[in-house]
């Protein structure tokens, strides 16, 4: 007996070893198959969201197309230039769009990215000469803002909008007395007579600031001229309209800065005859957002008590 059982037991204890070794390769490929999808879907999420994309247009029907420019114009802002710029080539390339809407608010920003905003404006206006572009002023637009709104065909506002601040300002702090209160010495090293421009921890040079006016007073004067031909002779003669001075949308309209009263709505309704509006809007991606919010953004906010350059804001 012993002899007929001990064959049948080895074999049962291969058969159950074998048994467990076949179910640990299922779990083990289940496993493999799982992690595969799970790594698919991380990647499609990811690239969904630093995609940055535009709203979906209806490639027929009538329609007005609206294009944000909301807050700061600057590099890694909702309101860069390559991002309104994208946004506003979008919206021309639909033939169903019956004019364009740039819905401004803005306190300005950056000279550069400002300029590049209204030269694309000027250039997709001469290639579609039969779709027009009107601004329409929110709360705010001055300074950049408003070097970009003057690009457009028309410039509209509500009554109590805020617009102008034709000017360029260059701010920082001075920090040498409190250096000295604190005991703290200052070693800086340049190379080039003006390296240290306007070094916060340093006494001003007269010849730094006499510089630094002369910039100012340059970028001021390119500002004044796109005014001057973006307006033409709608611009009242008044010394006090390139002072830096705000006004009311109620005022820039008797200035000529502004060409009529009233909001998105209005000019898609009355002006375009196209009542449905669609947003052309192109977002930045959210992480490109998440990780500005948590890092750079507070990193530039010090960054910018330290530092000096020209602004329209």
């Amino acid at each position: 007996m012993n002899d007929d059982s001990a064959p049948t037991w080895e074999r049962r204890l291969i058969e159950r070893l074998l048994e467990k070794q076949l179910i640990e390769q299922r779990r083990a490929r289940r496993w493999r198959i799982f992690l595969r999808l799970l790594t698919l879907a991380l990647v499609v999420l990811v690239l969904t969201l630093f995609r940055t994309d535009v709203s979906v247009a209806p490639t027929t029907g009538r329609h007005t197309a609206v294009v944000h420019l909301n807050g700061i114009i600057a590099p890694g802002t909702d309101a860069n230039a390559d991002l309104v710029i994208e946004s506003l080539r979008s919206a021309y390339k639909n033939k169903s769009v019956a004019g364009v809407i740039l819905r401004i608010d803005s306190p300005g920003g950056s000279p550069v990215q400002a300029s590049r905003i209204n030269s694309e404006i000027q250039r997709l206006r001469a290639a579609h000469p039969a779709v027009p572009l009107h601004a329409v002023i929110d709360d705010v637009c001055a300074s950049g803002g408003y070097y970009v709104a003057v690009a457009a065909d028309n410039i509209y506002a509500d009554p109590a909008s805020v617009v102008g601040s034709i000017g360029v300002l260059m701010n920082g702090f001075g920090f040498v007395e409190a250096l000295d209160k604190l005991g703290v010495e200052r070693r800086l090293l340049t190379a080039g007579q003006h390296k240290g421009f306007l070094d916060p921890f340093s006494p001003q040079d007269p010849d730094d600031v006499d510089h630094a006016r002369q910039l100012l007073e340059t970028i001021h004067a390119q500002f004044i001229e796109t005014v001057k031909q973006g307006r033409g002779e709608r611009l009242k003669d008044d010394p006090r309209l390139f002072s830096g001075l705000v006004w009311t949308g109620q005022q820039g309209l008797e200035l000529g800065l502004v060409d009529a009263l009233g909001d998105a709505n209005y000019v898609a309704r009355e002006v375009f005859k196209a009542e449905k509006m669609v947003d052309y809007t192109v977002q930045r991606a959210y992480f490109e957002k998440l990780f500005r919010s948590a890092g750079n953004e507070a990193g530039a906010g010090l960054l910018n008590a330290f530092r000096s350059g020209p602004a329209w804001r």
